[in-house]
């Protein structure tokens, strides 16, 4: 490796090279600012493409982008003279007088990189006054809002989306004043291929793309009186709300939730995880049909909405390989409206309001799926983010870190360890793995074998090869659209060779590290140790469970005998499983419409 030796405001250091300046200068401590630039090398994500010119430093005698100018033998680099300064303020302040001055009521109020640098720069004044650009809000989607008035061209949303995700449906068009980051003939996000993963609103520095705030809806529901309102808490809800209230990334809070969700006024608290166990029990017992009978393999998670978006879009005739188990969220709802509300609470599925909190921005998308409902009346009613609850407590003024833990009321909050592990990118293999290999065998897996490390870890594709009972099974787990374009085309080349596929299963979460990693959850502004974090905490909790194993779960299989039946079973399939579309080419009408209209 060749070493590179430069001085940045008066300091030695030797870098690699090919690193850029704003990376050799975190190497002697200096932090340059920067509004376009992030990078997350666990994800291979770079957004480096100098369009916001505020990490504008001195190299010689002339200012250079520090993200987009790479090193060089000899250089050196001031970055705090006055003309850096100076610029890099102009350049704020210029963002600033095109950009809506309405910081108080923005949903990124307080966690806004530009208005943190405005802050750090000390601008008080809006020197330069004239027109602002403007262009409509996209509100039309369930999970995502769009506010082109607070977009600054950083363009961390269109790599994400092209270059991560491969999704494909951000660009910059137009140019000049006029230039947006928007999509094809203008499109509402909804009549896109816009998976609603969620991730561009991971990354925007701004307030431009937020989740659709639906704590109105949730703060309407409490206040009525009429009908119990229930609540379901994902996996990793529980070790990412910790970071809004001070707590260390990663800490368990799964107490402290429930706590003060019933102090919301929620009537009842449950667990998502729960309905983890269900989806092992089905998604295993899927998987062994298929795989001891002949049928299409490999299987394929569906746990994730944005991914069933993604296939359902981009890989319509790759949907037969989706396993037909609905997620957890999918699962929990139908059990607690048609199970628990009347041999529990005595009602009619139309007098509860079920909720969910969800680390997720796409699962906004999926309760209003209409197949995840029956006569009518969808199974889940509202599906909030970590980040929207986050402010309903502190609304409240419950101080979560503080306040006494409770534990989920019974029966339907009572969980094993595989579903904990749901929440992080690998997890609904291994717990499938854990169920799986009894259903094949007959036989436990001892306490030194059920942790199926080979499919932990942060790496985009992670591959192993498990022994169940002398049979090789291959299996995959892919985080982030991107890798699962990879996977989804492998087998696409297998299937047209006439090839099996080399895997059995495959598990696929559209967010990056998987739902730790969700766009519901807290920012994380690019610092992917406090995804790790989460993730640690999750396999932590399956560690310390006293099962770890959903086939184990007691109150499963008594809902199973009372309720559903047998695994896989008539009612199992009504209330547990569904089915799949073709949405390929959303863009077709539209290209059509603009066809009619060319004279």
């Amino acid at each position: 490796m060749n070493l590179v030796n430069l001085t940045i405001n008066g300091k030695a250091v030797s870098v690699p090279d090919g690193t850029k300046i704003i990376d050799a200068a975190k190497q002697v401590g200096v932090k340059i600012p920067s509004l376009c630039r992030m990078k997350i090398d666990e994800i291979g994500f770079v957004n480096e493409c100098a369009s916001c010119r505020v990490c504008m430093v001195s190299a010689g005698r002339k200012l250079v982008p520090a993200c987009g100018t790479m090193v060089k033998e000899g250089m050196v680099v001031n970055t705090n003279t006055p003309e850096a300064l100076r610029y890099r303020k102009n350049v704020v302040e210029l963002l600033l007088s095109d950009h809506p001055q309405d910081c108080f009521t923005c949903g990124k109020n307080g966690k806004c990189e530009l208005q943190d640098l405005a802050a750090d720069m000390g601008i008080r004044d809006i020197r330069f006054k004239g027109e602002q650009s403007s262009a409509p809000m996209d509100t039309s989607s369930y999970s995502l809002v769009k506010d082109y008035d607070k977009c600054i061209l950083c363009r961390r949303c269109e790599t994400m989306c092209n270059d991560v995700q491969t999704v494909g449906v951000l660009s910059g068009v137009n140019r000049g004043f006029n230039t947006v980051v928007g999509t094809f003939f203008d499109s509402k996000l909804k009549d896109t291929e816009c998976t609603f993963c969620g991730q561009c609103l991971a990354v925007c520095p701004t307030g431009c793309i937020l989740e659709k705030d639906n704590t109105k809806e949730a703060w309407d529901a409490l206040a009525q009186k009429e009908k119990p309102v229930m609540v379901q808490i994902a996996p990793a809800v529980r070790v990412g709300i910790s970071e809004e209230f001070g707590l260390e990334p990663g800490s368990i809070s799964t107490g402290k939730i429930v706590a003060a969700l019933k102090a919301l006024g929620f009537d009842y608290v449950f667990d998502t995880n729960f309905a983890a166990d269900f989806t092992i029990m089905e998604e295993a017992n899927e998987f062994v049909q298929r795989f001891t009978k002949g049928g299409d393999l490999p299987i394929i998670t569906s746990c994730c909405p944005a991914w069933v978006n993604f296939c359902e879009s981009q890989f319509p005739d790759l949907t037969k390989y989706l396993s037909t188990c609905r997620s957890p969220q999918g699962m929990f709802s139908p059990i607690a409206r048609y199970y628990f509300a009347d041999k529990v609470l005595g009602k009619k599925p139309d007098e509860v309001i079920i909720m969910s909190v969800m680390p997720c921005v796409a699962k906004k998308y999926e309760v209003k799926r209409e197949e995840l409902g029956e006569n009518g009346i969808l199974d889940t009613d509202l599906s909030l983010t970590v980040r929207e609850i986050s402010r309903m407590i502190k609304e409240a003024g419950i101080d979560l870190a503080n306040i006494e833990e409770a534990e989920f009321d019974s029966p339907l909050g009572y969980s094993t360890g595989a579903a904990d592990i749901f929440g992080v990118t690998g997890g609904v293999l291994e717990a499938a793995l854990r169920t799986a290999y009894t259903d094949i065998t007959g036989e436990e897996l001892q306490d030194e074998n059920i942790d199926f490390k080979d499919v932990r870890g942060f790496n985009g594709i992670k591959e192993a090869t498990i022994d169940i009972n002398g049979t090789k099974v291959n299996v995959a787990a892919a985080s982030s659209l991107g890798c699962a374009r990879k996977l989804m085309e492998e087998l696409r080349a297998d299937i047209a060779a006439g090839k099996p596929s080399k895997y059995s299963v495959i598990e696929i979460m559209a967010c990056p590290g998987g739902c730790v990693n969700g766009a519901g959850q807290p920012f994380h502004g690019g610092d992917f140790e406090k995804v790790k974090a989460r993730g640690a905490g999750l396999y932590e909790i399956d560690a310390n469970k006293p099962k770890r194993k959903s086939h184990e779960n007691e109150d499963v299989k008594k809902v199973y005998a009372e309720f559903l039946g047998e695994r896989g079973g008539h009612n199992a399939h009504i209330y547990l499983h569904t089915h799949y579309f073709d949405k390929s080419n959303p863009y077709a009408k539209k290209a059509e419409e603009a066809e009619c209209t060319v004279e």
